[in-house]
């Protein structure tokens, strides 16, 4: 699979190869599962009601059982009335989805290779020229105009280029992650994908972080 190489002035390059495993064919279905664990991770799932028996409501039974006409009740904390406890909200209790490591990986691999695939993800060259926000503004300008993409970008970063974050953070819509840290879902929610091109070189010599389960699957 190739991918294209811009430059910070919006201005397209050569294409290059990627690694062997952006090539590999990825199952729909594990994708729509990592996506929706990462998802779920994102509601904290602290919403709590009280209960007939936490709420500071007298425990005093209303009235008599028989011989008043009216219906039969107990205490003025039962649910059916106004200020009693809620009787099926929820409880604070929030269920935790995981995925193995192994699924993450194989997940981010074929998130980005649909990127890829579909021109939504390319290869940026000089990001480490960029000094000050007008020009990481600048670049985000030429290539949107350029790709025509208007809405969410997502700035892949190598940990040692983690410092020209400052420079995009006052930008909207922009995201900015670094390579170890990049999942699926961060991928798929964003319309465009700019990472820095020296990324897949200094990965090879280590190892990128897909590479290692794309190589034994490939074993397999």
């Amino acid at each position: 699979m190739k991918a294209k190489i811009y430059t910070i002035k919006g201005e397209a390059k050569e294409d290059v190869n990627l690694p062997k495993e952006y090539g590999e064919k990825f199952s729909k279905s594990l994708l729509l599962q990592a996506i929706r664990v990462y998802e779920d991770g994102t509601h904290f799932g602290l919403a709590k009601v009280q209960t007939r028996s936490e709420v500071n409501r007298t425990r005093k039974k209303l009235y008599k059982q028989k011989g008043t006409g009216g219906a039969r009740h107990g205490a003025r904390s039962a649910p059916i009335f106004v200020g009693g406890g809620v009787a099926h909200g929820p409880k604070g209790v929030k269920r935790v989805l995981n995925l193995p490591s192994k699924m993450k990986k194989k997940a981010l691999l074929a998130a980005l290779s649909n990127k890829f695939e579909s021109k939504k993800a390319i290869l940026i060259e000089g990001l480490e020229k960029i000094s000050k926000t007008a020009e990481g503004n600048n670049m985000l300008l030429a290539l949107r105009k350029t790709l025509e993409v208007k809405s969410k970008v997502l700035i892949v970063l190598s940990k040692e280029s983690m410092k020209l974050a400052r420079f995009f953070k006052n930008i909207k819509d922009i995201e900015i992650i670094d390579f170890e840290s990049l999942n699926a879902f961060k991928v798929m929610s964003k319309s465009l994908i700019l990472i820095e091109s020296n990324i897949f070189k200094t990965e090879t010599k280590k190892e990128t972080k897909v590479g290692k389960i794309a190589k034994k699957e490939i074993k397999k």
